[in-house]
């Protein structure tokens, strides 16, 4: 049971960013853009477990690099400061990608907001 209330309250605060239009593909992010990755989701299942096995995952820290010269591609990303990869727009796409908060900061940006509210 704390598996699917865990799942549920994941799947809410990621339609709460979508809403709040925090969130990105990775595709669509310019050089020197940090996020940390909330999903990755295509229509084909080898790209998305591709991506997986590169270390594209929930959580993980991204940094766009560089953008190739013909059409924008490559991208050029950096996955938790530690591995660089080379990806194609259309693959970039599949991922998802939000701010990079942590959960203390998280909570604290929501106090502050209210407070200011009142």
């Amino acid at each position: 049971m704390d598996g699917h209330g865990g799942q549920e309250r994941q799947l809410f605060e990621l339609g709460r960013l979508v809403k709040a239009g925090l969130t990105q593909p990775l595709g669509l992010m310019r050089p020197g853009g940090v996020g940390r990755i909330l999903a990755v989701q295509s229509g084909e299942g080898d790209i998305e477990r591709g991506l997986l096995e590169m270390g594209f995952v929930e959580g993980a820290c991204v940094e766009v690099l560089h953008h190739g010269f013909l059409g924008r591609d490559p991208l050029a990303v950096r996955i938790n400061q530690t591995m660089t990869v080379a990806l194609r727009r259309g693959e970039a796409n599949a991922v998802l990608v939000g701010p990079l908060l942590d959960q203390g900061a998280d909570t604290r940006s929501s106090t502050g907001q209210e407070a200011r509210l009142s």
